[in-house]
């Protein structure tokens, strides 16, 4: 018998009729994108066309409601905006600073820029918030989140703790990885070993840093399997 991918024969296909597949709203957490929060998310978005923010945004996003849902006494209402809106501000940064202070290589200037990113947040957060009239509580709590979510090492409270920690996970998925990859010119390993050396002891949560460890492994599996395809393809061209 062989392991070899070419040599297997394949499933035959097995059409699932609709009543077998389960409800969009069925648990596990989904990206909660309904009423003020769609609302949110439509006013934040043209903001969000720089570095793919729009993307990241949505996916830290669905990881904030799993640690939600994950993390009983935190406040969804402050937590899901806060993550759709925290990275507005890098819409009022020259495209040209933004790689070289993520990276670290812009020292000094770098900080200042990513700190402007909070800053700038922080009030189009407020504005934005303001707008779709949410309530003045809640807003005051996200923009300070927002304000110093990447510079600030510690947390104001759960809340900021779940925001930090979905924002960072993002790096550790499948499209964090490989836009990560393609900002810094990276191979798959060389990603995986920048990104992970830059997240997970930077997780607040034992939750994230349950999702980070899965996410980590899934991602040097996959690496595994693609070294080992790769070394079966060079084998049978040299034997061909």
């Amino acid at each position: 018998m062989t392991s070899d991918r070419a040599d297997r024969e394949p499933l035959p296909t097995l059409p699932l009729a609709s009543s077998e597949i389960p409800p969009s709203d069925t648990p596990p957490p989904r990206v909660p994108l309904t009423g003020v929060r769609r609302e949110i998310w439509g006013r934040a978005l043209p903001y969000l066309d720089v570095r793919d923010n729009d993307a990241h945004s949505l996916y830290a996003c669905a990881l904030a409601a799993a640690l939600v849902d994950a993390l009983p006494g935190t406040r969804e209402e402050v937590v899901l905006p806060a993550v759709l809106l925290h990275d507005t501000g890098w819409k009022t940064v020259d495209p040209a600073d933004i790689l070289p202070a993520i990276s670290g290589r812009s020292g000094p200037a770098g900080h200042e820029t990513i700190r402007r990113h909070e800053t700038e947040g922080a009030a189009i957060a407020a504005r934005i918030l303001a707008d779709v009239g949410y309530p003045a509580r809640d807003t005051e709590r996200i923009v300070a989140i927002i304000d110093g979510h990447d510079t600030r090492r510690d947390a104001l409270d759960l809340d900021d703790a779940v925001v930090k920690d979905a924002d960072k996970l993002w790096r550790l998925t499948p499209h964090g990885l490989r836009t990560v990859g393609a900002w810094f010119a990276l191979d798959p390993d060389q990603t995986l070993r920048f990104v992970t050396g830059r997240t997970y002891d930077r997780l607040l949560t034992e939750q994230a840093r349950a999702v980070g460890a899965a996410l980590t492994a899934l991602a040097r599996a996959d690496l595994a399997w693609s070294e080992a395809a790769g070394a079966r393809h060079a084998t049978d061209d040299h034997c061909g």
